[in-house]
């Protein structure tokens, strides 16, 4: 490529990048929000490169590496893969959130958490940004803004459609997001509870989604448990009140069995509580325990959601109860 090329070619994309931070401007995004990183972002999941007229901008499925793979061929900018956090957080959270951009429209069910997440711009964004530059951009984006509202409203209830309903003991119902260990975690609570915490209060409940989803910070002080924002909490935290027993639980499908090292973990971080603390992990069947069992700690529990009227005790001189070491 010649100097004179070369030059065009690094003018075309300067003037990409500013188009690009124009429409998130213009759609109400503020300064960190419509960035270099986010317009970047946005233009790989436009899939549109710096020569390319708007009028062709497409809505691809997108995962971050590819996004990242796309602004490095297209633009030239390198991203270091340690960066896929902050254009996840910086940028993808915040399209998500404003309905710029659809999480998963393949498969809503899919874990938030999940390696294969995809984003895909929204369709009315979309015929949006195909307006951009021509007489119809004004027009179009004030129609746009004006019924955004309604969009985010619909965008919402079809998420909600696809989130798992969790009945508490106390009534109140919650709702968890799709996929990965949450259809586990509302057995734990509708299944698990019942049988061996009759009558108990699920003080915390996590999600890949908000990892404090449920948390009753009042009533786990109450026992002298104050969590930091930062804490690796289990699953589920229920505390029986009949025997003052504190069960910390983790539902596993593919990770994190209380083994030696996590249930010291968990004992230093509830370490003041009042109650006795009983740790248990959950499966969803047999077959999904049997790779785990080596890993397991001595003294915990280990409840399999296919066979709800049964606990499997590895060890110790109680069943189901707290141990004083």
């Amino acid at each position: 490529m010649g100097a004179a090329s070369a030059h065009a070619s690094a003018k075309a994309k300067k003037q990409r990048l500013r188009e690009a931070m124009e429409i998130l401007n213009s759609l109400g995004f503020g300064p960190r929000q419509s960035n270099e990183v986010a317009a970047y972002s946005f233009l790989a999941l436009l899939g549109l490169t710096a020569t390319m007229p708007w009028s062709t901008a497409s809505s691809p499925l997108c995962g971050i590496t590819p996004i990242i793979e796309f602004i490095a061929k297209a633009y030239g900018i390198r991203y270091a893969p340690n960066t896929r956090e902050t254009i996840r957080d910086e940028a993808v959270k915040y399209f998500v959130e404003a309905g710029l951009i659809l999480r998963n429209p393949d498969n809503p069910g899919r874990p938030t958490n999940s390696g294969k997440t995809v984003y895909q711009v929204e369709r009315t964004v979309l015929a949006l940004v195909h307006s951009f530059g021509t007489q119809a951009w004004s027009a179009q984006l004030k129609e746009y803004l004006e019924k955004r509202a309604m969009i985010r409203q619909a965008i919402e209830r079809e998420r909600n459609l696809t989130r798992i309903p969790v009945r508490l003991p106390s009534g109140e119902t919650v709702t968890l997001s799709p996929g990965g260990q949450n259809p586990l975690i509302r057995l734990v609570i509708e299944e698990f509870c019942p049988r061996f915490t009759p009558g108990a209060t699920v003080a915390y409940i996590g999600d890949a989604e908000s990892k404090f989803l449920h948390l009753d910070t009042a009533y786990l002080q109450g026992l002298g448990v104050v969590i930091a924002p930062s804490a690796k909490m289990p699953d589920v935290v229920v505390h029986d009140t009949k025997r003052n027993w504190l069960l910390l639980v983790e539902a596993v499908t593919s990770a994190g069995a209380v083994d030696r090292k996590r249930r010291d973990e968990l004992k230093e971080l509830f370490k003041g509580c009042k109650a006795g603390l009983v740790f248990v992990t959950a499966f969803e069947t047999r077959r999904a325990m049997q790779s785990f069992l080596p890993q397991i700690s001595w003294e915990t529990e280990v409840w399999v959601a296919e066979a709800p009227d049964h606990l499997i005790h590895f060890n110790g001189e109680r069943f189901l109860g707290p141990y004083p070491d």
